[in-house]
């Protein structure tokens, strides 16, 4: 007798699914358009997300750090921040979510998470304009971020 596609029930594709499910009603529920991981936990965090596991290697006392596009029409006090933090957490099981909130964070920041993996989408089009955006943003500012790197190497951060 065959197993059904995807595996035996409770198998990693079934919790690949209820992660996934799982960071939609997330996503859903604090009114965000797009979310990213990104930084040195990303493949595992996308590994697990598709039911394969994390990379060798991956420690699992390092922070995950996250991007988050909320809705313009939302609103996201503190305590919104906190909530989605610890639901992150919860849903990933770990430790620690470092949250970026992407239209507050500066040009480069954003451009690192947007340089990170995709993990939720609400419209396509919306997000690629998006990403548009920060990478014109980002863009636009390199000029004076080779500048000021080069001054704090040439006379040290004061």
């Amino acid at each position: 007798m065959s197993e059904p596609r995807g595996g035996s029930p409770g198998g990693p594709n079934d919790t690949a699914q209820a992660l996934r499910g799982g960071l939609d009603e997330i996503a859903r529920r604090h009114g965000l358009l797009d979310v990213y991981v990104f930084g040195s936990r990303a493949a595992e965090i996308v590994g697990r997300l598709h039911g394969s596991g994390g990379p060798p290697g991956t420690t699992p006392e390092a922070d995950v750090d996250v991007g988050v596009r909320p809705r313009a029409d939302t609103p996201f006090d503190i305590d919104e921040r906190v909530s989605l933090t610890l639901d992150l957490e919860q849903l990933f099981g770990v430790e620690r979510v470092d949250l970026v909130v992407l239209p507050e964070a500066g040009a480069f920041l954003a451009l690192a998470a947007i340089s990170g993996e995709l993990i939720y989408c609400d419209d396509a089009t919306d997000q690629a304009e998006y990403e548009l955006y920060v990478l014109r943003r980002a863009g636009d500012l390199l000029p004076f971020e080779r500048e000021r790197r080069e001054l704090i190497l040439k006379h040290g951060a004061r």
